[in-house]
């Protein structure tokens, strides 16, 4: 296993663990300071900040610029079918937390979707199983933790992850460990495929939402507190979305017959 994926997450803990006592609890006095951060929930909010500052920096320098280029270079179809390649070597990770979800209609499309767009979407570079049926959806074993009923746990700012919590940092490196291109080939060029992919992921998703930040930066208040609140919300809404599925496992192919009314006179 290349382990260099999971080195983000665990310096990131370790530095968030180092500095936890630097965070200062409520003056149990203060009945409003205490509703405030149990609303929040976020104690160790001077050192997300912190965190907050840096990435915003590094976003600022170098992967905002990028991210522009892209767009700028690259046309809207190409980047479509980028994220379709990438969205199709996921698909490993999706079916597994789907499987242990316990949602087999979700597996179904997961797999089914990986086979299809494998195949005649030439590696995914064409999204023909949508076509066919076969929905996409977005899950991942921190959605699979909170199914299990483990709660979320305060806010974080991890240092390159960016808005996360206990729960969804513990879910992000079990991702790492399940996805099969973990453990497939070594040396030097897997290596840079593997940078390539992640970087390139990078790219994409801040391509996605390049008008989406500014605006945020330009308009809000207070930027930090305002992505704590929509990465939570964003969160809760895919969690919910993933619960409510409870399609059947066998779809209704037909329409079922209405009741008939028996008319016969009881004798």
């Amino acid at each position: 296993m290349r382990w260099f994926k999971l080195l983000p997450i665990v310096g990131a803990f370790s530095v968030a663990i180092g500095l936890g006592g630097c965070a200062t609890p409520p003056n149990p006095n203060d009945p409003g300071a205490v509703a405030d951060a149990r609303e929040t929930n976020d104690p160790l909010e001077p050192t997300n900040r912190v965190f907050y500052a840096i990435n915003d920096g590094i976003d600022t320098v170098l992967l905002r610029p990028v991210a522009v280029a892209y767009r700028y270079i690259v046309p809207q179809t190409v980047r479509t079918h980028v994220h379709q390649v990438l969205s199709n070597i996921d698909s490993p990770i999706l079916l597994a937390n789907d499987m242990m979800q316990g949602n087999p209609r979700r597996a179904g499309d997961t797999l089914m979707r990986f086979i299809v767009n494998s195949t005649l979407g030439v590696a995914g570079v064409f999204d023909v199983a949508t076509d066919f049926g076969y929905p996409a959806h977005d899950t991942d074993f921190g959605i699979t933790l909170a199914l299990w009923g483990l709660p979320s746990g305060p806010f974080l700012f991890l240092p390159i992850l960016g808005p996360s919590n206990p729960r969804d940092a513990t879910g992000f490196g079990v991702d790492i460990a399940i996805d099969p291109f973990t453990y497939v080939g070594k040396g030097t060029v897997v290596t840079a495929l593997d940078y390539s992919r992640f970087g390139l992921a990078a790219v994409d998703a801040r391509a996605a939402v390049l008008g989406d930040l500014d605006k945020i930066k330009q308009q809000a208040l207070d930027p930090y507190a305002t992505f704590r609140s929509l990465s939570r919300q964003h969160r809760d809404s895919v969690i919910m979305d993933t619960r409510e599925d409870t399609r059947a496992t066998v779809p209704a192919w037909f329409a079922r017959p209405a009741p008939t009314t028996s008319t016969q006179a009881t004798p």
